[in-house]
């Protein structure tokens, strides 16, 4: 691992393998530009996300490419996600677009220019799937985000990964199915190393969860200098802190209108009372 401007760069043990298990089938050039490709591809998100005032903490290359872990401080709204998320094939675009332009001027051409061209097509659809962590899959949480509340947008697209996750695997066997011999291990690997990441989120919903609590003072201090109207929460005396907060939006700030059951409002509370009564419940 090493540090580089404060971003931790880093390589998951299997990518090692994958790379040492190349030298011995002769596949090291490919696979050394497939890691540049890559690269690029995640110094997309990360320029994109400092553009946007917003910190990356580390890159790790993958099995299946790599992932640019970004800070959600209560600061990274939608719009900004999908922007970061859409930086990371774009590179690719541009890859592409360039290796064109070079075969067009006479300067490439050959089967490593098809390799190059192909690869990077392949890593832009891939990481174009609704699965996270891939782009697709943050693009589609960030669209959530701005209709559902952010704990339903949570189990949503978990639960839209996990499937997509059992298709890729399920794609990857289905020779196998058909009677034939050959099974596309690499599409079996990363479609089990998705799936099994995707569940282990999946049982981590409520911590993320209440790290998302934990920002809402950023979100109110944004919401209070542009001076832009608070959404309410219409809820019932006795009705659990769980439900109420469970339907806070990520962009939204929330007042809680406290009705009794003749319909009469008896109090008004500011969000952070809300979540400072559910923190003092959980101590």
């Amino acid at each position: 691992m090493i540090n580089v401007m404060g971003i931790r760069l880093s390589l998951h043990p299997v990518f090692v393998l994958v790379m040492m298990l190349s030298v011995v089938t002769g596949r090291f050039i490919e696979l050394l530009t497939l890691f540049a490709i890559v690269f690029i591809h995640e110094l997309g998100h990360a320029s994109c996300a400092l553009l946007l005032g917003i910190r990356v903490t580390s890159i790790q290359m993958l099995p299946f490419g790599g992932v640019a872990t970004i800070e959600d401080r209560g600061d990274l709204t939608a719009r900004k996600e999908i922007l970061i998320s859409l930086a990371g094939p774009f590179q690719n675009v541009l890859m592409i677009a360039a290796a064109y332009a070079m075969n067009a001027t006479g300067m490439w051409d050959g089967q490593f220019l098809d390799y190059f061209i192909s690869s990077n097509l392949i890593i832009a659809l891939f990481n174009l799937l609704p699965i996270l962590p891939l782009d697709g899959g943050k693009i589609v949480q960030a669209l959530l985000s701005i209709f559902l509340p952010y704990h339903r947008t949570l189990l949503v697209t978990y639960k839209i990964s996990i499937m997509f996750s059992a298709m890729m695997l399920t794609y990857a066997f289905l020779p196998l199915m058909r009677g034939q011999e050959m099974v596309d291990l690499s599409v079996a690997m990363m479609g089990s190393f998705l799936l099994y990441a995707n569940i282990v989120d999946y049982r981590n919903i409520p911590y993320r969860f209440v790290r998302f609590l934990m920002n809402r003072d950023i979100l109110f201090s944004v919401h209070a200098s542009s001076g832009s109207l608070a959404q309410p929460i219409i809820s019932m005396p006795a009705k659990p802190l769980d439900n109420i907060l469970r339907l806070f939006k990520r962009e939204k700030y929330h007042m809680i209108y406290v009705m009794d059951k003749h319909g009469n409002i008896v109090g008004v509370l500011p969000e952070q009372r809300i979540i400072k009564s559910y923190f003092d419940k959980r101590t």
